[in-house]
């Protein structure tokens, strides 16, 4: 049996203008931090064993935070990395979508299935190998999103990860399974 918590980054700047952040090495903003320390705080008690995170530094500031807490290390793996939005990163979303009629269709930026392939991958390594208690993965909401759809169709639809949130998966011998949706919010 494997659990994994997908825990998206604390809040930074471009989240609160609705702007797309990608691959923008943006950090924390106060709120974001505080999100970051609540989040480290929650699972404090659940013996996380490991701590995986995207190498963006707001991924990696809560990656930080929950690895200190438990006292363990925090691993980098650039397949968690924000979705890469290209030269519109910064831009915000809405207009975005107003110009192109959605992300996908917009020049540049990483398709779904792309996203969603090295998700993929950092899952099946875990379940490979014995894990010694929960995984903690840092991520980005276009990253987790594509999981939980993919995963859980039915029951994700409309999920939306909020900052400073996490999503407890356990994995066993019948597959995947979602046990919680945006814990500590």
């Amino acid at each position: 049996m494997t659990d994994v918590y997908l825990c998206r980054h604390g809040e930074t700047e471009l989240n609160d203008s609705g702007r797309l952040r990608g691959r923008l090495d943006v950090e924390l903003d106060a709120v974001g931090t505080d999100e970051a320390h609540e989040l480290a705080h929650e699972l404090s008690g659940i013996g996380i064993a490991r701590v995986i995170s995207s190498p963006l530094r707001r991924a990696l500031q809560t990656a930080t935070a929950l690895a200190e807490h438990a006292q363990v290390s925090v691993e980098l793996d650039n397949r968690l990395a924000d979705r890469d939005y290209g030269r519109l990163a910064g831009v915000p979303e809405a207009d975005v979508i107003a110009e192109f009629g959605s992300l996908e269709a917009a020049p540049g930026v990483e398709t779904v299935e792309e996203v969603l392939a090295r998700a993929l991958a950092v899952l099946a390594d875990l379940v490979a190998e014995p894990q010694s208690g929960p995984v903690a993965l840092v991520s980005h909401d276009a990253v987790i999103k594509q999981l939980l759809h993919h995963l859980f169709l039915r029951t994700t639809k409309h999920v939306n990860p909020s900052t400073g949130s996490w999503t407890l998966l356990r994995h066993d011998d019948e597959g995947w399974h979602l046990l919680r949706v945006n814990g500590s919010k």
